[in-house]
């Protein structure tokens, strides 16, 4: 039975998440940002002086980086996790980092003794921290037994995609290949309001109630609205994430052979947020590259 998790990475979903965990297990937490492991300390989560002391006799260790590169030096740099997990332990991974090498990561942690459990989630830093998180999961049925009191925890979704590690991946990949593109449509679609001359607040209302509404157009419209505001629209999603996300539905599409052209539009969208400035910003600053300035 899990009893103590640790949590690798407290940024904007490691730590709610960590806050989230620690209403039922005990929890260990460590951050490089020493001001992210004082803010989780001051919610239930015991603070670790490094990632080898988080995760030492942990049953699950529950990971929050940002890319697979992060990942591997994680695991397998020099004093890399892999060493100092305890056996038989499970790595949950819930970041986006793609397919590609999450057959050999699994290997690799494999010859450690420990369990991948491939878990890549969507819901921003809010419903993390209220457990209604939608996870898609890809682990062998020995290592998700040890890893789904965890996942429960957090999730109001939980999807079994599939018995291997890199499936939950590939079906997050789906799912980001039409949150991409969607957000950009949104963005599209209000400039063009804007443009003719209509009202933005009514034209949101109207498309929102309407066949041509979906859960990005609902979610990023009126912040997309904000983006020429003083600060924009409050950040629950840096646009530059889906530069990183684009990327791998490329890169996935072009492994498979399988031409993807809406995707490649969307992705240059967030390429020239990006190289304007805007990665940093909310994603549905993405209104600002096809109109730098509002036109009505």
């Amino acid at each position: 039975m899990t009893s103590t998790v640790a949590v690798i990475g407290l940024g904007a979903m490691g730590l709610p998440m960590a806050t989230r965990l620690a209403e039922r297990f005990e929890v260990r937490g460590f951050d490089i940002a020493a001001e992210r492991v004082a803010l989780a300390a001051e919610s239930g989560v015991t603070a670790a002086s490094s990632a080898a002391e988080a995760v030492a006799d942990a049953e699950a260790v529950l990971v929050a980086v940002r890319t697979g590169g992060q990942l591997n030096d994680l695991l397998f740099g020099e004093g890399g996790l892999a060493q100092h997990l305890a056996d038989g332990a499970v790595v949950i991974l819930t970041s986006t980092v793609g397919t590609g090498g999450i057959g050999e990561i699994a290997e690799r942690l494999a010859a450690h003794g420990a369990q991948l459990v491939d878990a890549p989630l969507s819901g921003g830093p809010v419903r993390a921290g209220e457990g209604d998180l939608l996870i898609v999961v890809g682990a062998t049925p020995d290592a998700l037994a040890i890893a789904r009191p965890v996942l429960e925890q957090l999730a109001s979704a939980l999807t079994i995609v599939g018995d291997k590690p890199g499936d939950g991946q590939a079906l997050k990949t789906v799912n980001q290949l039409l949150c991409g593109v969607h957000i950009a449509a949104a963005g599209e679609a209000l400039a063009l309001a804007d443009a003719l001359g209509l009202d933005r607040e009514k034209t949101l209302a109207a498309l929102t109630a309407g066949a041509a509404n979906s859960f990005m157009l609902g979610n990023r419209g009126p912040r997309a609205l904000q983006a020429y505001d003083e600060g924009g629209a409050e950040v629950l999603s840096r646009l530059d994430i889906f530069v990183k996300d684009m990327g791998i539905v490329g890169d996935a599409a072009r492994r498979a052979h399988l031409s993807t052209p809406v995707a490649a539009a969307a992705e240059q969208l967030f390429l020239l947020g990006e190289a304007q400035g805007l990665g940093a910003l909310d994603d549905s600053a993405v209104i600002r590259v096809v109109a730098p300035e509002r036109l009505s």
